[in-house]
């Protein structure tokens, strides 16, 4: 059983400044407006108010959020309106709210048929953006009472959860966040698989699990030595859903997964981070091609961290993963972490990723079409996506199987149109090549080129590529028509 006093417990060890009598009388309101309501687990309604609140608290997000955690199922199961809400916890509140409540009535049949929900979420997004952290919250709290609904309710709310709320986490760098979710939705949506992959896990973490063990007390003793001071050295287990999407790559062999557990090094800045893995790598000979250093270049939804795989011990394999405290909070977090910090830099990854949601709004404004929209939306949010950088080292973010063709229009609408050729990794490639995360594309230009090639239609990935080919293609068009037309 949850209980108030947990959450202001949780919000008090962040934020000793909030104003818990709020979320006190907050709790109180909820709990009458929903007396005598049971869930079907049977336990008391304000059990998922407090849970969500509670998540919310581990988040560490804002009173405002918190209170609304607790009041968000208020106006649409209850007889009090958003105006009560309004009127006894003011307006800031009555909105996050009123963001959820329209949440809350959507549907979900399926990606194809959604177009219209989804704008109505990103609309509420882009209003705030605390909006969807609060249904995360919800979510999870609901995902964690599944067994008691009707199975056909079960596997909708979960496949949902791994379609749509998962790749939104994702996008918003919530890493833990979408991991939550999507193993909690797992066994609903792929029961067989899950059982599987959970059995392989457990079976390969009791061999795994001494063995990391005995490495963290070397990296300890290590560090020790050096006199590199370390907030924490922990096992990160890797999210079951995560393993099972990286399993179907791998031949469904579990021996050829390295990062079932990681050792994550937490250390106080960013030289102790390169100084731990310079450590490292005396100690224990580096894997080629595994060592990936987001600290200097981030991945696009602002994640930072060293990460090497190591021969360790008698030939095993080990993951390192190294950041300094701000880095793993806001891997952990994402743009939840905007309300723990005041600092420049966590606002500036956090708006990026704000301006990202508002981007989707100016998508809705371009297309009215819902299947148009869709597509944009499916190649924007719910594509894997891959990072690949400029020879200046700029980070372009793009959909799996993007080509140099939309790599270049990403760049600039002229260097898409009068693209000839492109060097991937410093090789020359066909304009066709997928590209890969980390690739280095550099775009041949040739300047006496007058259009797009019609050919690349056939290849390109993004609809930012294609709409431009479209454009050029058709004005080419519209020009010949009225040259004949002039003729005559």
């Amino acid at each position: 059983m949850i209980t108030i006093e947990q959450i202001i417990e949780t919000v008090n060890e962040y934020n000793p400044d909030a104003n818990t009598k709020m979320v006190r009388e907050a709790y109180e309101f909820a709990a009458m407006a929903h007396a005598g309501m049971k869930r079907q687990s049977g336990e008391e309604y304000i059990q998922h108010s407090l849970a969500t609140s509670l998540n919310l608290a581990k988040l560490r997000l804002d009173t405002p959020s918190i209170v609304a955690g607790l009041l968000h199922d208020v106006p649409e199961d209850t007889s009090y309106t958003l105006e009560d809400i309004k009127k006894k916890f003011g307006r800031e509140v009555a909105k996050l709210v009123e963001g959820i409540t329209k949440l809350g009535t959507l549907k979900y049949r399926g990606l194809e048929r959604y177009a219209e929900n989804l704008r109505k979420m990103f609309l509420a997004m882009a209003e705030d953006i605390r909006v969807i952290l609060i249904k995360f919250a919800d979510r999870i709290n609901n995902l964690e009472t599944l067994e008691y609904l009707r199975p056909d309710k079960r596997k909708r709310i979960a496949l949902e959860t791994l379609e749509i709320y998962a790749p939104i986490a994702l996008r918003l760098g919530m890493g833990e966040m979408k991991g939550n979710l999507e193993d909690l939705a797992f066994p609903y949506v792929y029961p067989k698989e899950y059982a599987w992959v959970k059995k392989e896990a457990e079976n390969k973490l009791k061999i795994e699990k001494k063995f990391i063990d005995k490495i963290k007390k070397v990296v300890q003793k290590e560090l020790q030595e050096e006199g590199i001071e370390h907030v924490s050295i922990h096992g990160r287990i890797k999210h079951l859903y995560s393993l099972y999407r990286k399993l179907l790559t791998k031949d469904r062999d579990i021996n050829r997964i390295y990062d079932l557990i990681a050792l994550r090094v937490v250390v106080k800045d960013v030289p102790e981070c390169y100084k731990v893995l310079g450590l490292i790598h005396k100690k224990w000979k580096p894997l080629k091609g595994r060592i990936k250093d987001y600290i200097a270049q981030p991945k696009p939804n602002g994640y930072q961290s060293l990460h090497t795989t190591v021969f360790a011990k008698k030939g095993k394999i080990v993951e390192f993963q190294i950041r300094d405290k701000k880095m793993h909070e806001l891997a952990e977090f994402g743009i939840a972490a905007h309300w723990q910090y005041k600092d420049s830099d966590i606002k500036k990854i956090t708006r990026e990723k704000a301006e990202w949601v508002h981007a989707l709004k100016d998508i809705q404004k371009r297309f009215q079409d819902d299947l148009k929209y869709l597509s944009e939306i499916k190649v924007e949010i719910f594509q894997n996506r891959i990072f690949v950088f400029t020879p200046q080292g700029d980070v372009i973010d793009l959909p799996e199987n993007s080509t140099p063709v939309d790599f270049a229009y990403h760049i600039h609408t002229d260097v898409g149109n009068k693209c000839s050729g492109a060097l991937i990794n410093e090789e020359m490639s066909s304009l066709d090549t997928s590209l890969k995360s980390g690739d280095v594309v550099e775009i041949i230009i040739n300047k006496n080129r007058k259009k797009p090639n019609p050919d690349w239609l056939d290849f390109v990935k993004t609809n930012i590529a294609r709409d431009k080919i479209k454009y050029y293609l058709n004005k080419e068009k519209e020009g010949i028509i009225i040259k004949l037309l002039k003729k005559k």
